[in-house]
């Protein structure tokens, strides 16, 4: 028996945009005259080789998303496929500037997602924040832009402000006047660093954004001391192993870091990042990683608990979700 399928998961590590299966990329496509034939192939799959040709496919995918409906289709659907696969919690990354070019407000964008997010908590309890993201290629005064929407339109489901994009542009100084803001009104803060950057990335994200969280941040493992600081100051790693393995920052599952740092002491969580292109969900990245490195299901729980505890909600809502990971423990593992 899978005992992956008997754990309680929770994910803190997705865009939402980058989570649309391609069958409701096509669906909207037609139904907005938009044609996606040169990213979906004729299987149904997302067509990429390359980062570059990723990043194309993810636009142009993200692009007939149009109205607050789309998007609560798209947060519904999404949110419905984390609880199939025995979700309780899930985090998606928000981007206020796919809103912008989709022609949206940021305040009718987020009540869109917003809507999809408690149909699907009606139906099958899963529970969801969002955590609004500045794109650090777009530069400084783009993400404080992006800082003060979220801050001047507070939404009770947006918890968190994050940093992605190329980590080559921008060093994480420029984006410090962001984050504190986004620490002064109350939202939890992370940051994309160590994925494609090396070590220095991930030093320079705890420097000057001052977070606890961590977008992958997996690279760390090239520095010792680098590892020592995380474990000291119990920074938490959004780890996406399947993601760091289709972009080629690993060759192969078994050669990827995660497993290792845990053993370590880091702290780490599983997250499936832009699941459809990537050939992953999260069921299968708890699977697959916990398959590859004989984790038991003790294992499997203590990354559970580590998301929730490091989670972007309030804390009546953690407790309620600690409490069906710890009643998961009552079904019988064979």
């Amino acid at each position: 028996m899978n005992v992956s399928s008997l754990v309680p998961k929770a994910e803190l590590h997705c865009h939402i945009e980058g989570a649309a299966p391609p069958s409701l990329v096509k669906r909207l496509a037609e139904a907005h005259g938009h044609d996606v034939s040169e990213v979906i192939d004729g299987n149904g799959k997302y067509v990429w080789s390359d980062f570059t040709t990723f990043l194309k496919a993810y636009d142009v995918s993200s692009g007939v998303f149009k109205t607050p409906a789309d998007y609560a289709l798209l947060a519904e659907t999404y949110f419905r496929m984390l609880a199939a696969e025995g979700a309780i919690y899930g985090e998606i990354f928000v981007s206020p500037d796919h809103a912008q070019a989709a022609g949206l407000s940021y305040r009718s964008y987020v009540e869109g997602l917003a809507t999809g997010m408690e149909r699907a908590k009606n139906e099958t309890a899963i529970e969801g924040r969002m955590i609004a993201i500045g794109v650090r290629h777009f530069g400084a005064a783009s993400v404080e832009r992006v800082i003060k929407e979220v801050i001047g339109n507070p939404h009770p489901l947006v918890t968190g402000f994050g940093l992605a994009g190329d980590e080559r542009s921008g060093h994480p100084a420029n984006f410090a006047k962001a984050f504190r803001m986004a620490s002064e009104a109350g939202l939890g803060t992370t940051a994309h660093a160590g994925e494609f950057g090396g070590p220095e990335s991930v030093t320079a994200a705890l420097e000057f954004l001052r977070v606890k969280r961590l977008g992958h941040g997996v690279r760390a493992i090239e520095d010792k001391d680098l590892v020592k600081r995380l474990i000291d100051e119990e920074v938490v790693l959004e780890v996406c192993p399947g993601s760091n393995t289709a972009l080629g920052v690993y060759s192969h599952l078994r050669f990827h870091p995660v497993n290792i740092l845990r053993k370590e002491g880091v702290k780490i969580t599983l997250n499936s990042d832009d699941p459809p292109f990537f050939g992953t969900t999260l069921g299968k990245e708890y699977s697959s990683v916990s398959e590859t490195f004989d984790w038991t299901f003790e294992d499997q729980m203590e990354i559970t608990r580590t998301a929730l505890e490091a989670a972007f909600c309030d804390d009546a809502t953690r407790k309620r979700l600690l409490v069906r990971l710890d009643s998961a423990r009552e079904q019988p593992v064979e």
